[in-house]
């Protein structure tokens, strides 16, 4: 199970994997109601490495990124489930409206975002680059999306008694 740490502590924790000869992998998102869509982008991200990074917008950057609905879940519950599972070694808040900074601080082996971001818009891919390290845009999952569920059940309970 993986574990929440602040910028500091996933630096030092990094330099550690390092040292053992592993490779880091760095994945960013809201991951706001995590779906199968999310776990296959988590599994093939940490398939690419031997230890993955989440870094995860808070519920501040989430707003100024998705509106002022985003997210569902608070910060703390959703780094709580990432950490949880399998994939995931390592979740890093961030604030500010790109990783780009705590990309450039973790200087990740592998970075990964999903296919429908091009290339020259991944924030930090060019520190990667730079260091020596791969960029990869893994494909999605069709028709798996939070802003889908959100969509999802708005329509199947719009109307419905609150306590059905």
């Amino acid at each position: 199970m993986g574990r929440v740490l602040s910028w500091d502590e996933a630096a030092r924790w990094r330099d550690g994997e390092r040292a053992g000869g592993r490779r880091v992998v760095l994945t960013n998102g809201v991951f706001d109601l995590v779906h199968a869509g999310h776990v296959d982008l988590l599994e093939r991200a940490r398939g690419l490495g031997d230890v993955l990074v989440v870094a995860l917008n808070t519920d501040a950057s989430t707003r100024r990124l998705k509106g002022e609905a985003r997210p569902i879940l608070p910060e703390g519950d959703r780094a709580r489930v990432l950490a949880a599972l399998a994939a995931v070694d390592v979740v890093v808040l961030f604030d500010e409206d790109t990783p780009e900074a705590l990309i450039r601080r973790l200087v990740p082996d592998v970075l990964v975002k999903g296919a429908d971001y091009e290339m020259g818009a991944i924030a930090g891919r060019e520190a990667v680059e730079q260091a020596g390290g791969q960029v990869v845009r893994l494909p999605l999952v069709e028709g798996r999306s939070t802003s889908a569920i959100v969509e999802d059940i708005v329509r199947r309970y719009r109307g419905v008694a609150k306590d059905a």
